[in-house]
This record gives structure tokens, sequence and C-alpha cells, in this order.
């Protein structure tokens, strides 16, 4: 049996206030692993002890909250890449979890995409550029959306000629034009960007 490093446990324990204060969510396992040169399984009993003094608070299986910041932690799924150019095939798989503040997003089930290509440029989204949505199947005009045509995803804004009788995806690029289809299913509305820098 190992004896216990309380030392590198408090550190631990900071660490993830500091990040946590200081991005607005919590490290990932990974994460804290790295800072402190440590494999994830050793990383993962220290948490397991933070919980167990009450210095944590597990949030369900990946989330949890410091007692000094009660507010949980969630983990949001990144599921891939998303076209903002012409639409490019979402891929369902889960890349990795991103761990946020329940605030941070509100309320509602999210998941995470990264932005590829430049046609969302003007409303802030560039290459790269995570992007949260929540999940719903419906939009208003003017929302950003996840629209999925014919099996291939793209981020666009979404408006509807009335007139036409056709749903409108606005690119955010005035060099770029609409794409203007019968239908498309609505998979979900941005409401979050972090930035690439």
């Amino acid at each position: 049996m190992s004896l216990r490093n309380t030392k590198l446990e408090e550190e631990i324990y900071r660490y993830i206030l500091d990040f946590t204060n200081k991005n607005g969510v919590a490290p990932s396992v990974r994460e804290i692993a790295a800072e402190f040169g440590c494999v994830a399984s050793n990383i993962q009993r220290y948490i397991n002890r933070l919980v167990d003094e009450g210095k944590l608070t597990r949030k369900g299986v990946r989330s949890f909250a410091t007692r000094h910041n009660e507010e949980p932690i969630v983990q949001v799924p990144l599921l891939g890449r998303i076209a903002c150019g012409w639409p490019i095939y979402a891929d369902e798989n889960i890349e990795s979890y991103i761990p946020v503040r329940s605030s941070f997003l509100g309320k509602g089930d999210f998941f995470a995409l990264v932005a590829r290509g430049d046609s969302m440029i003007e409303a802030g989204i560039d290459d790269g550029d995570i992007v949260f949505i929540r999940h719903q199947d419906y939009a208003e005009k003017g929302q950003i959306i996840v629209a999925l045509i014919d099996e291939e995803a793209t981020l666009k804004t979404y408006d509807y000629d009335d007139k036409s009788k056709k749903i409108v995806l606005h690119p955010a690029n005035k060099y770029m034009d609409d794409i203007v289809v019968d239908k498309c299913d609505i998979q979900g509305i941005a409401v979050k960007v972090i930035k690439n820098l």
C-alpha cells in the first residue's frame, strides 16, 4: 500500500481551484496528470480522496465541484469537426469531453464541435474554434444552427423564405452564397464559442 502524499494532494486541490477560477471550467484528469507529471489513475485516486473529504463534490459520473465553488462542472462531449463552408459529415463519435461550469451554458443538453472553414467569420466563429450546441430540433430566424442535409452537417444562420417556402442557410461571410434547401434536420442551436487563439 502506497503512502499518502498530502502535500501533492493539496497542490492538486489548489491547482483545480485556480484552474477553475481562471478558465471557468475544471481541468480534466489528463490535464492535471500532465501538470504534475503523474499517471491519470493516480490523479483519479487523489480526486477520489478529495471527494471523500468533502473538498470536492461529485456531480454525476464525469463532473465535480469544489467546496469553495459548489457550482457543478459538467462534461460536454466533443463530437468532431463541422463545416463552416460547404457541408461536411459531422462525425458522431465522441473525441473527448470538455469540462465547463454548468452556468456557462445554461439549461439543456449540449455537445461541442470544432468549426472548420471560414464561412462564419463575420459571426465571430473562426476555423478551429469550439462551438457549444444546445440539442433541439427547431430554430428561430437569425439563430446559428447545426443543419443536417442529406447526412452532412453544416453550421449556418437559419432563415425561412415565406414566399418560396424554402429554408435559407446564410454563411456569415460576404464572399459566400446562401445554401437554399427544401428541408433540413436541425440538430441544435449554437450558444457559445471558445476561441482558439
